[in-house]
């Protein structure tokens, strides 16, 4: 993904989230908190999720804000995902390096449009991905491309026969403090909604 968040330059930060230690400002136990950490270069910028951490990545414009002050950006959150599985000398994880990662982050170049590289199928592997960042670019406050990687782990099951049921996969951009409030705010309701909430206060029955 070319991101653009209200701008070319965008940065990308790591978000954990961490339990408070008790004491005075903590003294439940039960406080916790957002640890933001950027990935300022290439290598840095290489990273897997990390369900216990709650992980997320945002995308930040560190020269816009928003009403309250932050800096707009949009997040990065993962759905069901997994490492592979395949031997790191496997030909699959050799042509596909990038699959040893969930993110890449790169500073744009027109040249770079494929993840393992032009031609996969006939290389030895190293192309692609592992091979452009080895230059260990910086990647903060600049055109970055996000590069997000998602498998499905399909082990079989009987159900599975003689038709594999639907599975999902994806991720979702949220924005994160982009706007300065619910931009669905201000959007009216619909008449059928206008009748029902008029049903309700009459107290009238059949409202739909």
């Amino acid at each position: 993904m070319d991101m653009s968040v209200d701008g070319m330059n965008n940065s990308v930060y790591e978000v954990d989230t961490e339990s408070a230690p008790l004491g005075d400002e903590n003294p439940y136990g039960n406080a916790f908190y957002a640890k933001s950490t950027l990935l300022s270069t290439e290598s840095e910028a290489q990273r897997l999720i990390e369900p216990a951490k709650a992980r997320y990545w945002k995308i930040v414009n560190p020269s816009v804000h928003n009403r309250m002050g932050y800096p707009v950006s949009y997040k990065l959150v993962h759905g069901e995902n997994s490492p592979p599985f395949a031997h790191p000398e496997a030909s699959v994880t050799k042509r596909a390096g990038y699959m040893t990662k969930h993110l890449w982050v790169t500073p744009y170049d027109p040249e770079e449009r494929f993840p393992a590289g032009e031609y996969p199928n006939q290389n030895p592997g190293g192309d692609g991905l592992p091979k452009w960042t080895q230059a260990n670019e910086s990647v903060e406050n600049t055109d970055v491309v996000v590069w997000y990687t998602f498998g499905h782990t399909h082990i079989p099951r009987a159900e599975d026969w003689p038709v594999m049921p639907t599975a999902y996969i994806g991720f979702t951009l949220k924005p994160a403090n982009f706007f300065d409030l619910n931009p669905a705010n201000d959007v009216p309701p619909s008449p059928a909604k206008h009748k029902c909430h008029y049903a309700i206060k009459l107290n009238s029955v059949g409202c739909k």
